[in-house]
């Protein structure tokens, strides 16, 4: 059974990594070789049939100018450069990830931003001095632990100044016509035990505190994808 515990190892790109990341993730995420290869516009397009822009967009159009805003993980491709320019001159966008050569690749494109703020931390227990305006969760959820993900789920929410919103953008139950769900179910068994649970439970239940915010979800895709927006009553 897959651990949450963190091992110690002479790999700095190794160091205090959750077991999960390593055991499932390794190829992906953690392995600084195969990272960088991976960090391609064209890969994250190819890994998303082709709908990164629009989901992107979702993203990005949440944020306006001034906005304090995290984004809980790093993003292959250029997404972090994209969001750092939204929330202008007087905003600030902080971003974390757990692992340390995702924090190394997003301190090369953010070198330089002063609005910008890498940091490398679990999203389930990261506390930033301020709330923010907007907390996004870019296809994170369905990488992580049941348990993990209602843990992220409360922080980002914990995390949400009065009137702000939380973010997630991540996979869903297809549509039973769409046939990118075969595929899914297959890609999930072989390579992402953990994305599957999003097809069966709303990301609201995962938030202990979800009833102080007002929820909207919309599907794209064919029910691939769900954007869910939680604005936090004032």
């Amino acid at each position: 059974m897959t651990t949450l515990h963190t091992r110690t190892t002479a790999d700095p790109y190794y160091q205090d990594v959750p077991d999960y990341m390593t055991e499932v993730y390794d190829w992906a995420y953690v392995n600084p070789r195969k990272a960088r290869l991976l960090d391609r516009k064209l890969v994250v397009r190819t890994l998303l049939f082709g709908n990164d822009q629009r989901l992107m967009r979702a993203y990005l159009d949440e944020i306006r100018p001034g906005d304090k805003v995290w984004q809980v993980a790093h993003v292959y491709g250029d997404l972090v450069q994209r969001a750092a320019e939204r929330v202008g001159e007087a905003g600030r966008f902080t971003l974390t990830d757990v692992t340390p050569i995702q924090v190394e690749l997003a301190e090369g494109k953010l070198a330089g931003d002063a609005r910008a703020k890498v940091v490398r931390a679990d999203a389930a227990r990261y506390h930033l001095e301020q709330k923010q305006d907007l907390v996004c969760s870019f296809f994170l959820l369905h990488e992580v632990p049941e348990n993990m993900k209602s843990a992220i789920v409360d922080n980002m929410l914990a995390q949400v100044a009065p009137g702000g919103r939380a973010m997630f953008v991540d996979y869903h139950r297809p549509r039973p016509w769409q046939p990118i769900g075969w595929l899914l179910k297959w890609v999930n068994r072989a390579l992402e035990p953990f994305a599957e649970a999003l097809w069966n439970q709303e990301i609201a239940a995962y938030g202990k505190a979800s009833d102080r915010f007002d929820w909207s979800k919309r599907t794209v895709f064919g029910g691939v994808y769900q954007i869910v927006t939680a604005r936090r009553r004032d």
